[in-house]
């Protein structure tokens, strides 16, 4: 936490967002505000109980890659069939070419999204993502999945005995003081990683600055410096032929942003971490705005705060 002095017009940098989302009714919720050298800012519309974060759990679990990553588990070039077994009639035809950066990117070309109540209910979620053939060769489209994000939580909980949330409890969530997140499993108890990941919104704001200081907290390196950056390189991000401009590029569990070198992690109904290097800043939006798009509530950003900063 910032030592530093607010000054009047600190106070008044969430103003103008504030109004808009008043005006506009964007369903926010909490907006946090952390710039390096400053105070913290926050404003909270309603009480802050722990809620789903939807989607931005992915990004949760492309962090786990990372540390998983830097203790041996696994490689981001990995053959998914390196680390899971094949199922009872063995793999779906082409799941052998798929790599976990393929699941990281949504581009493994499997057709099993984890959206349908056939696929969320299933006894055995794993075994049916990898028996199903894919419909693309990996990496040839994008296709947004909770199945993939969901494979890759799979992937760490086959190499270390635990589930993921269980595995990320001290080296992530109990580092940052969330001490008992809930994360949504599927029936037979696996996390599922692409979501339901439940935070409050302060809790959720410590993973964005987390973002910001790239995998630094309080002078300990949470997760690789090297590999918050791969999330939202250049060479890591695919084209997802989205008219939505803010959703045309997707990351390692990120989305690259309209403002240049800003990406975000993204939830549904206005869940957001939106990393601001230039400006060394994030903003943390928890919200749930329903029959609209979240992008209206990036836009209000971009119109009424990013200038003051």
């Amino acid at each position: 936490m910032s030592t530093a002095a607010a000054t009047p017009a600190d106070h008044l940098l969430l103003l103008p967002l504030r109004q808009r989302v008043l005006e506009q009714r964007l369903g926010v919720r909490a907006l946090h505000l952390h710039r390096t050298g400053h105070p913290e800012l926050s404003h909270r519309f309603v009480e802050d109980t722990a809620e789903n974060i939807y989607s931005v759990s992915k990004t949760v679990t492309a962090l786990a890659v990372g540390i998983a990553q830097a203790e041996g588990l696994l490689q981001v070039e990995d053959l998914l069939t390196d680390h899971l077994p094949a199922p009872t009639g063995g793999y779906g035809q082409g799941v052998d070419e798929v790599r976990l950066r393929h699941l990281l990117t949504m581009t493994s070309g499997s057709p099993v999204l984890g959206f349908l109540d056939a696929e969320r209910e299933h006894e055995d979620l794993t075994a049916h993502l990898l028996a199903t053939d894919l419909t693309a060769a990996p990496g040839e489209r994008f296709e947004y999945s909770n199945g993939s994000i969901f494979l890759l939580a799979r992937v760490i909980e086959e190499r270390t005995g635990q589930t993921l949330r269980d595995w990320l409890m001290p080296r992530l969530f109990a580092p940052l003081g969330i001490l008992n997140p809930q994360w949504f499993t599927t029936r037979d108890g696996r996390t599922w990683g692409a979501t339901g990941l439940h935070l409050k919104s302060g809790q959720l704001a410590r993973l964005g600055r987390l973002l910001l200081d790239r995998g630094a907290h309080e002078g300990t390196q949470l997760v690789p410096a090297d590999w918050i950056d791969a999330l939202h390189a250049e060479g890591t991000w695919v084209t997802t032929g989205d008219p939505e401009p803010e959703a045309a590029r997707y990351g390692f569990g990120v989305w690259d942003c309209t403002v240049d070198g800003a990406w975000r992690a993204d939830g549904a109904y206005g869940q957001f971490l939106l990393v601001l290097p230039a400006q060394q800043a994030v903003l943390t939006v928890t919200s749930h705005l329903e029959g609209r798009a979240g992008a209206e509530i990036l836009r209000a950003v971009w119109e009424e705060l990013l200038p003051l900063l």
